[in-house]
């Protein structure tokens, strides 16, 4: 039983490790309040509409995860809008497809793209919020 414990008591910490490095990345849920509370704060933005389901959305992913990574993009504060529950968010913003990127410094869009992988383009969408 002890030698169980220290088992998961190390998965634990290895887990925890791995999130602390930012190896284990993922975009906040949408959420209203916060997302205002990021605009009113004038931080840059990234708004993912993502769907489970799209093969684009799902290579996006490492793209967004490495530049978040980087220096230049560490301030932005990113939010997922799920495709396919948050219709009320979708239509408010305008967005009718999914994979589409969609970047605010502060209340103000600087930028909007859909089906984008390119490093190189998402940078340079990114980069209009700094």
């Amino acid at each position: 039983m002890k030698t169980g414990f220290h088992y998961w008591r190390l998965v634990i910490v290895l887990a925890a490790g791995l999130f602390a490095a930012g190896t284990l990345w993922a975009a906040a849920p949408f959420d209203e309040a916060r997302f205002a509370a990021a605009q009113q704060a004038g931080k840059p933005i990234l708004l993912q509409v993502h769907a489970d389901w799209c093969t684009t959305c799902r290579a996006q992913e490492p793209v967004i995860e490495a530049l978040l990574k980087e220096p230049a993009y560490a301030e932005f504060v990113v939010f997922r809008v799920d495709f396919d529950r948050q219709k009320d968010v979708l239509k408010r913003l305008l967005v009718p497809f999914q994979s589409t990127l969609v970047v605010f410094k502060g209340d103000t869009e600087v930028s909007r793209s859909t089906a984008q992988v390119s490093r190189e383009v998402i940078a340079g969408e990114l980069a209009k919020a700094l």
